[in-house]
C-alpha cells in the first residue's frame, strides 16, 4: 500500500496588476467619485485609493503605494500645499499633479515649488485630466498653456512675479491664513484648525498686515475678504 502523501498545491499568488494607480485626494465626493470614473475608465489606470484631508492622504499612500497622486488644494485643517511638503519629505518619489479651484497665477509656482510635477485647474475639461497625469507620467512638467507662457516670459524679461500683486509676497502659510480670515475664521478657529497656536496665528496676521499694507484688523478682514470673493469668481 504507498502511503506517500501528496504535497499541497501552493495557494495560487495574486497577480499584480500593470495599471498605473493614482490616489485621488480633495475633501469633495463628488468629484473624487466623478474623477475616479475618469481614471478607471483609462485601460492603464487605475483608483488606488481617495482620502479627504491631509492626514487621510499620508496613510493611504501608505497603505496603498500609489504611481501618482491628485491632490486639491482646499482640505480640511492642513492645505495641500502643506501636504506636499510632507509628501516630498516622507515619500520623495510620488509624483503629484494638484486638481485646483484656485488661480493658477498664484497657486502653481506654489504648488511645484513644494513638490508637484504640474497644475489643472478644475475648470479645465475633464479629458485635460488624463492628459496631465500621462504627462507627469512620462517625466514631464504640466502647467496650461496660458500659465506656461506668463512663466516663460516671467523668465525671459526677468520680472518677479506673474500678477505683480502683493499676495504674492506671502508666504505659503501667510496665504492660507489669509483665505480663512476671507471666509469668516477668527484668530483662534484658525489655529485650531492649523493646529497652530493662537500666538502664531497674529504672527501671522501681522506680518500680512505689513506686507500688504494695511492699517488694522478691519482693514484686513476686508481685503480677505474681498481675495475670496474674487477667487470665487475667478
Amino acid at each position: 500500500m504507498n502511503t506517500t502523501k501528496t504535497a499541497p498545491a501552493p495557494a495560487p499568488v495574486a497577480k499584480k496588476s500593470n495599471k498605473t494607480r493614482v490616489l485621488i485626494v480633495d475633501d469633495h465626493p463628488l468629484l473624487r467619485k466623478g474623477v475616479g470614473q475618469l481614471i478607471n475608465a483609462e485601460r492603464d489606470m487605475e483608483v488606488a485609493g481617495e482620502a479627504d484631508d491631509a492626514h487621510k492622504a499620508l496613510a493611504a499612500i501608505e497603505s496603498t503605494k500609489p504611481d501618482i497622486a491628485l491632490i486639491d488644494i482646499s482640505l480640511g485643517g492642513t492645505s495641500g500645499i502643506e501636504l506636499l511638503k510632507d509628501i516630498k519629505v516622507r515619500f520623495p518619489g510620488l509624483l503629484v499633479l494638484v486638481l485646483s479651484m484656485h488661480d493658477e497665477s498664484v497657486y502653481a509656482q506654489r504648488a511645484l515649488r513644494a513638490g508637484a510635477s504640474g497644475y489643472i485647474m478644475k475648470q479645465e475639461g475633464a479629458e485635460k485630466v488624463v492628459t496631465a497625469l500621462r504627462r507627469i507620467l512620462n517625466g514631464e512638467v504640466y502647467l496650461s498653456e496660458r500659465l506656461g507662457s506668463r512663466m516663460l516670459t516671467t523668465l525671459v524679461g526677468g520680472r518677479a512675479s506673474l500678477t505683480g500683486s502683493p499676495i504674492e509676497t506671502l508666504s505659503d502659510r501667510e496665504l492660507e491664513v489669509f483665505t480663512l480670515i476671507g471666509h469668516g475664521h477668527g484668530t483662534r478657529p484658525i489655529a485650531e484648525k492649523l493646529h497652530l497656536s493662537v500666538k502664531t496665528i497674529e504672527s501671522h496676521r501681522a506680518h500680512i498686515k505689513e506686507k500688504l499694507n494695511l492699517q488694522n484688523a478691519t482693514e484686513l478682514v476686508h481685503h480677505a475678504i474681498q481675495w475670496v470673493q474674487s477667487e470665487r469668481l475667478s
